[in-house]
């Protein structure tokens, strides 16, 4: 384990070193994993499992998912099971369900949870806002998360290149004395670079808000707003979209993953750094109360109660394809649709 210190703050970071793949399967060697849902998260954990050979079944319903399961490898009656029968077998339980259907599932999920058992989640969610979730386990299991930070696809695209997505980890409730061992060794087999521990309230309001800002609402607001600002003056779509995006993602950000935004400034032009230096504080003078507005509403409940509404609909999956569509056919990633494919990969 590595000891940190950043600005006087100091935190233990766990590395696949101290937990060797090997030493996880003997930890994890009579349990059976059951991983209920097939979303994201659940294919790239149960996927990165598997390959690495622990023990693990899934648990699905019979349609879209089950037969992307059969897809993948997994075998009916042997390591793929209907989700009741899956939860009946596991001792550790993987939540990994949306929001939504973990709502929806908790009183059978509840019903299959037996002394001792684990139940692990990736998000806080449905523990946090138990009172809106009504998710409140027994005294009797261990209640852990390990959340990466990192969607399922990177999850499982970035065990495939032999790394790992990093991944917060918390023990809300140690019935047997063993969750952390259960929760670290979980977080390496499904992949896992390097853990730094949270708490699940923590996890979700950090996660709620991260989504909700940089990592999705607000990239999404900043791409649009420069974008419609240089149309808006006469420059092609080509040129808005690479001046706002392409030249982002392929050549900025990545240096900026390398080695922080300050080499990525280095790596620029002097009026390019002039610039930045200059507008920097601006932006952030006018986004932070946003996004203190935002951390407030998800503190408060109200972006939990707005999800819950929103996902528990009957037409909730109609609803989202028309938002996600309506995203899809706005002229800027219309633009993108066509500029991605003249990358030198794509000729």
């Amino acid at each position: 384990m590595k000891e940190i210190e950043i600005n006087g703050i100091k935190e233990t970071i766990v590395e696949r070193s101290d937990y060797p793949i090997e030493q996880c399967k003997e930890k994890l060697a009579d349990e059976v994993t059951a991983i209920l849902g097939y979303g994201p998260q659940g294919r790239g954990q149960g996927l990165n499992m598997r390959d690495q050979g622990f023990n693990v079944i899934l648990g699905v319903r019979r349609g879209r998912s089950w037969d992307k399961a059969l897809e993948d490898g997994w075998v009916e009656g042997k390591t793929l099971f209907e989700t009741e029968e899956a939860a009946h077998q596991g001792t550790i339980l993987q939540y990994l369900l949306s929001d939504a259907g973990q709502i929806a599932a908790w009183p059978m999920v509840k019903s299959n949870l037996n002394d001792g058992d684990a139940l692990y989640f990736s998000h806080g969610f449905g523990i946090v806002f138990h009172k809106d979730t009504g998710i409140v386990p027994p005294e009797n299991v261990d209640v852990i998360l390990v959340a990466p930070k990192g969607s399922g696809l990177t999850v499982r695209t970035h065990f495939q290149a032999g790394r790992g997505i990093n991944a917060s980890y918390a023990i809300k409730q140690d019935y047997t004395g063993r969750a952390r061992d259960r929760c670290i060794s979980t977080a390496f087999a499904i992949g896992s670079g390097h853990l730094f521990e949270t708490t699940f309230e923590d996890e979700v309001h950090s996660d709620l808000t991260g989504e909700r800002c940089v990592l999705m609402g607000l990239l999404q607001g900043a791409f649009l707003a420069q974008y419609e600002v240089l149309r808006e003056h006469g420059h092609s779509p080509s040129e808005a979209y690479n001046e706002t995006i392409e030249e982002a993602l392929q050549s900025l950000y990545p240096l900026v993953s390398e080695k922080g935004m300050d080499w990525m400034y280095a790596n620029c032009s002097t009026t390019a750094q002039r610039g930045a230096l200059d507008w920097a504080p601006k932006f952030r003078d006018v986004i932070k109360p946003l996004v203190e507005e935002c951390y407030q509403s998800v503190l408060n409940g109200t972006e939990a109660k707005i999800a819950i509404d929103s996902n528990s609909s009957e037409d909730y999956r109609e609803k989202l394809e028309k938002e996600l569509k309506e995203v899809s056919s706005q002229e800027m990633w219309q633009a993108g649709k066509v500029l991605r494919n003249l990358r030198p990969e794509n000729l």
